[in-house]
């Protein structure tokens, strides 16, 4: 296969309709109508912008990926004809904003809507079921659409904010109705300048709204006289600016106030340091304040006295950590009511390993059932009649492994898309926050939720799986893809989803770096180094910490007491991935020609995982390795350290250097929207030359011992 150089996967994520997905070995069943060249393509009313859209996106999805070439034509003009019918039908009250009828009987397909963009979305899930199918095949019968939720949001998969039309054409087509940017101010994102209506616009084309996530610093008392007014300068001009903007979601860590609550500092968490000493209090972006809503409050009114019915979303992340009498009480009393609330699905879930509490502290696939924070906060803003968002990360990626293209482990992702189907069930969910900066490429999990997320629901997840292994790799090589899949599935039991591994090893893969911890100097300089990153990086290194070290919480047991139990579920973890990856070994040899590659970039991203899971549980060694050698004042005890660290390192090069291949194979491994590259071959070169100056160090502390 071709070596890719860094953002050729991009080259990928522009070819919105892939070619030859025909079967052409395929026979229609007896219940299926066949597409064929005779057929046309038709639009009512054929003036209607999104059913034109519609109809040329079809033309090019027949042509590409069926090899068929359809004519479009009026449907008055041709009464007679086979013909795939688009229609906005007004009169269709019941069909309204979402929802769509398709009906297919012998010679029409027609998908029939009052709202012209779930017309659109439904023309692409027409394409959804041939891809399926692998031929223009469609079963006979009447089915009526509606979205499982209202919102499914979703960050830009090819730069942080960037929105091109392809890329928009590619999150439409994966089933997402909204986006979300990244505001900073007017015209301004975490890119710099932004032609933010003109992305507005570009992206109502393909039947996709806009919704902001805000970075905007707005740190002011809402008791202060100017209070209004200033709230109104920021908020309410924003809306003023962007009147076809949906909403805006607000979270925490980038919403900090000068709270007037004794129980917090006050101050913006970096300015929570007097005199050098730290104060133990959260800042107010960490703690549901008492004077919070009133802060929330002059947000809501600057911002509804402009646009009544833009959607506010508060996510409570930041203080899931919180006892539930505390939460409960900010959702009941200071919260205001005309604000929608986001909780994340995972975080903060309570998990022991060996009586020793290992909580979940960010995102993670995991984690299968909902946490308790995210139960208990759903059940009482349902009870209190609030509008709930889930962070679901269906996307496909997460915090687990930071830089790859999603896991695939769709076994555990199937089953948290059923606890999700419970949750809209019970607590009327409005939207799906889908991913985070790390946005999202084409993957298994998007296709599986997006056959989920519409009703009528495909129940048996395992054997769309079954199908969709078949369709991106073939008949002879799908059982060894799913033997895979589960495998690797059931290694995520032993994953540890800890603040150190998320921001460190995990986050950034077989590129980190280990540090030496004796500080053998004469500049008395810290051991922390800071990682390369591009300079137009929004977070580069910010998010990346190199120097490896427990993370302490109040509700987890202390490093010291963790790692050899995580060092050993860990190694359960490798093992079973490793399996997996032998049944990928067999699966390329059998493969479809025509979709070999499809199966080497899936091996490519199963070694790049493993070899991750390798540097975090040499990086653990290496931590207590280190620990122990500055507590020895044995010498023969102190160089037997040294000889095991000379070991891992030279084990971290070798491992360094086999995932090359790996990061040659896909340019999308080894890259995150928001960090960029931190993992590709160079910065894998850049950790061998580290780790080869740290095993100098080695050899001067051994003399430094035997002086």
């Amino acid at each position: 296969m071709k070596k890719e150089k860094n953002y050729d996967f991009l080259d990928r994520r522009r070819e919105i309709h892939l070619p030859a997905r025909r079967d052409i070995t395929l026979v229609a069943a007896e219940n299926e109508v066949e597409v064929d060249g005779s057929w046309i393509l038709a639009a009512n009313p054929p003036e209607d912008p999104m059913l034109k859209h519609a109809i040329l996106d079809l033309q090019d999805y027949f042509l590409v990926s069926m090899g068929i070439s359809l004519k479009i034509a009026g449907p008055a003009q041709n009464p007679d004809s086979k013909m795939i019918l688009l229609e906005k039908d007004i009169k269709r009250k019941e069909l309204s904003r979402g929802i769509y009828s398709m009906e297919v009987g012998n010679d029409q397909v027609r998908i029939c809507s009052s709202d012209a963009r779930a017309v659109w979305f439904g023309a692409l899930h027409l394409e959804d079921i041939m891809n399926l199918r692998e031929a223009p095949f469609v079963e006979r019968g009447t089915v009526v659409s509606k979205p499982y939720v209202v919102v499914r949001e979703v960050h830009s998969g090819c730069g942080i904010d960037e929105y091109p039309d392809g890329e928009l054409n590619a999150i439409a087509h994966a089933g997402f109705n909204t986006i979300k940017i990244f505001i900073k101010g007017i015209d301004h994102t975490t890119r710099g300048y932004c032609n933010i209506n003109d992305v507005i616009k570009r992206a109502a084309k393909y039947g996709l709204d806009v919704s902001f996530y805000n970075y905007m610093p707005s740190f002011k008392h809402p008791d202060e006289a100017d209070a209004e007014k200033f709230f109104d300068s920021i908020y309410g001009e924003l809306f003023r600016r962007y009147p076809e903007a949906v909403g805006i979601s607000l979270c925490g860590e980038s919403l900090e106030f000068p709270s007037r609550d004794p129980a917090t500092t006050g101050k913006k968490w970096v300015d929570s340091v007097i005199d050098g000493i730290p104060d133990a209090r959260p800042s107010p972006g960490w703690w549901p304040c008492e004077d919070y809503g009133a802060y929330l409050g002059c947000i809501e009114r600057a911002i509804h006295r402009v646009k009544p019915d833009a959607e506010i979303i508060f996510s409570t992340y930041n203080w899931g950590y919180a006892d539930l009498g505390t939460r409960k009480r900010f959702l009941e009393k200071i919260l205001p009511k005309k604000i929608c609330v986001k909780v994340p699905f995972e975080v903060f879930a309570r998990k022991k390993l060996k009586n020793l509490s290992c909580p979940v502290m960010d995102y993670t696939v995991s984690q299968v059932e909902g946490s308790y924070y995210f139960k208990t906060e759903c059940e009482n803003a349902s009870r209190l009649g609030i509008k709930l968002f889930v962070t679901t990360n269906t996307c496909g990626a997460t915090w687990d492994f930071g830089t790859v293209p999603y896991v695939p482990t769709p076994y555990k992702w199937i089953q948290r898309i059923r606890v999700l189907g419970k949750a809209v069930a019970d607590w009327n969910i409005r939207g799906f926050y889908e991913t985070h900066h790390y946005g999202w490429e084409p993957n298994i999990v998007i296709d599986l939720a997006k056959f989920s997320f519409r009703s009528p629901r495909m129940e048996d997840m395992e054997k769309l799986l079954e199908k969709l292994a078949i369709r991106d790799y073939g008949h002879s090589a799908a059982p060894q893809i799913l033997k895979a899949w589960r495998l690797w599935s059931d290694a995520m039991d032993h994953y540890v989803a800890s603040n150190e591994d998320q921001y460190g090893p995990w986050r950034v893969g077989p590129s980190y770096p280990f540090i030496f911890h004796p500080n053998i100097t004469r500049t008395m300089v810290s051991k922390e180094i800071k990682f390369p990153a591009a300079e137009h990086a929004h977070f580069g290194s910010a998010i990346i910490k190199t120097f490896y070290q427990p993370y302490e919480n109040a509700n987890q047991s202390p490093g010291p007491l963790r790692y050899p139990v995580e060092i050993e579920e860990l190694e359960k973890m490798l093992k079973i991935w490793n399996e997996g990856l032998a049944c990928m070994d067999k699966a390329l040899k059998v493969m479809d020609l025509k979709k070999i590659k499809n199966g080497e970039r899936l091996a490519a991203l199963g070694r790049f995982i493993r070899n991750s899971i390798v540097t975090v549980i040499h990086i653990k060694k290496w931590w207590m390795l280190n620990i122990a050698l500055q507590g020895s004042s044995d010498r023969a005890f102190s160089l037997s350290v040294l000889g095991k660290l000379e070991k891992i390192a030279a084990d971290e090069i070798t491992n360094a250097e086999d995932t090359i291949p790996a990061v040659e194979c896909d340019s999308r491994l080894g890259w995150e929207p928001s960090m960029e590259y931190v993992c590709d071959k160079w910065h894998l070169e850049w950790k061998i030359r580290q780790v080869k100056n740290t095993l100098s160090e080695i050899a001067t502390y051994r003399k430094i011992i035997n002086l």
